[in-house]
């Protein structure tokens, strides 16, 4: 067995938070020791928003050409798609974003990297499985987790797996067929059936959830599933029965039934942590076998032990976790600081966009907040894009107007969704942002709207007009 190796810091897991973390360990001034069995790259950049994006933007420049036959263009009937060199070309787009950041992650951690599984022999011993076998051990005096997150697969998917792709492999497809169940219309579920769908595969969606995209606000809800229900079946609220036959899978659900090529399992992500050796090493798991921790710190128990990103199933987005990383990697490299985490923001990039912003409808009291919503008929830019579906919901403190959260589907609804996560953070009341200047004709226009709503039903402070102020 090797000698030990010494660190102050040994991060578990090269992604994204981990980087983040290393990179202020090292502004510290401290050693650190990188541990990841591979591959290498982030799970943005290999199996997640990146090349995601890449399949949405193929799938909409196909789709836009039945718009372009309602304005006069000809010849769109003898168009023809190659679903396959289309999906290939994303999975070169993906290889490009992976192999970036693989490379320019082995040249950030250089000899501090041991490629290989970790677990906990303490709290900040750990044992590392090296590629030929042998097993090195690392002494810290700070560990950061952040080994990330696999896709959930339920066993009952083990005797058709020869047909079920998840979100981790759906990439690695050669060539996709003509029909594709989608189990799991979360955000990427959701997204990807979308994009199938738009490059012409039949698609059929199932969800135990109410509500697709993990929507909580009802209206809105229901405005989505009316969107997107027009490009395939959204089978919600009970779980599909699936069963193998020679020539494909069947889905049924009282909603109906259809025989697919291929499933693809979108059922969320589980947190790495059941190979790491946690409770035998002396941490306190929850009733779901995860790690309890503080989101202001990051810190596990009282132990100089930090987790950050998708392997504490807290925020798994890509910002939230270099913001995780950040702050798990400064407290392990200069001791304790709490710090206040940014505005929650979610983004799903269905075309239109459905985005929650800041709290969420179900975790605030209703007679603390009033609601400001607005829709894309009455927005002149929307009706341009044929996006009158368009959607906002905007809740504000009851007696103060200050912005609280919101929910929307619009497009070009991840602009919207931007400007209202400053506007939250920053404390800012529907009456001051409606004293902001709009541009006409924007998509943006339909803000106003909503904050008329708000500001029409808060107590009033003044006799101007709602949006405008004295000259000081």
């Amino acid at each position: 067995m090797p000698q030990d190796i010494q660190t102050d810091v040994a991060i578990i897991g090269a992604g994204t938070a981990g980087l983040f973390a290393m990179k202020q360990v090292r502004m510290a001034g401290k050693s650190v020791t990188m541990i990841d069995p591979g591959p290498l790259g982030t799970t943005c950049a290999r199996v997640g928003c990146m090349p995601s994006k890449v399949a949405l933007h193929a799938a909409h420049l196909w789709h836009q050409r039945q718009e372009m036959a309602e304005y006069g263009t000809q010849g769109i009937e003898q168009l023809s798609l190659d679903r396959d060199k289309a999906w290939a070309r994303v999975s070169a787009m993906r290889d490009r974003f992976a192999g970036k950041t693989e490379e320019n992650a082995r040249k950030a951690m250089g000899e501090n990297l041991l490629e290989g599984p970790a677990r906990f022999v303490e709290p900040t011993v750990l044992e590392v499985e090296l590629p030929g076998g042998e097993r090195q051990v690392v002494r810290a005096q700070a560990v950061v987790i952040a080994n990330g997150s696999r896709p959930v697969v339920p066993e009952w998917l083990e005797p058709m797996s020869d047909r079920v792709v998840t979100t981790d492999t759906l990439f690695d497809v050669k060539h996709i067929p003509d029909s594709v169940g989608v189990l799991g219309l979360g955000a990427i579920g959701l997204e990807m059936g979308l994009a199938l769908s738009r490059l012409g595969v039949r698609v059929v969606g199932s969800d135990i959830a109410r509500l697709p995209a993990g929507i909580s606000d009802p209206e809105l809800g229901q405005r989505v599933i009316e969107q997107f229900s027009a490009e395939f079946p959204l089978w919600l609220g009970e779980s599909a029965e699936l069963s193998k036959e020679e020539d494909g899978i069947l889905m049924k659900t009282s909603q109906g039934q259809e025989k697919v090529d291929m499933i693809l399992a979108s059922l969320g992500r589980r947190p790495n942590t059941d190979t790491l050796n946690l409770a035998e090493a002396g941490f306190e798991l929850d009733d779901k076998g995860q790690l309890r921790f503080d989101p202001a710190t990051q810190q596990v128990q009282d132990f100089p032990v930090f987790v950050a990103g998708d392997v504490n199933g807290h925020r798994p987005l890509q910002h939230e976790a270099g913001d995780e990383g950040t702050i798990a990697g400064f407290n392990a490299a200069r001791g304790i600081t709490r710090f206040r985490r940014r505005t929650p923001l979610s983004i799903a990039f269905t075309h239109p966009d459905i985005a929650v912003i800041g709290e969420r409808l179900e975790d605030m009291d209703p007679d603390e907040i009033v609601t400001g919503s607005a829709d894309g008929s009455g927005n002149g830019r929307s009706v341009i894009l044929g996006a009158q579906s368009n959607l906002i919901h905007l809740h504000a403190d009851a007696k103060t107007g200050r912005l609280r959260g919101a929910s929307l589907m619009a497009t070009h609804g991840e602009h919207l969704a931007h400007l209202l996560a400053w506007a939250i953070q920053r404390g800012e009341t529907a009456q001051d942002l409606l004293a902001m200047p709009f541009y006409h004709p924007v998509v943006e226009e339909i803000l106003p709207d909503a904050l008329q709503d708000i500001v029409s039903r808060l107590p009033e402070t003044h006799d101007l007009p709602k949006g405008f102020r004295r000259e000081e």
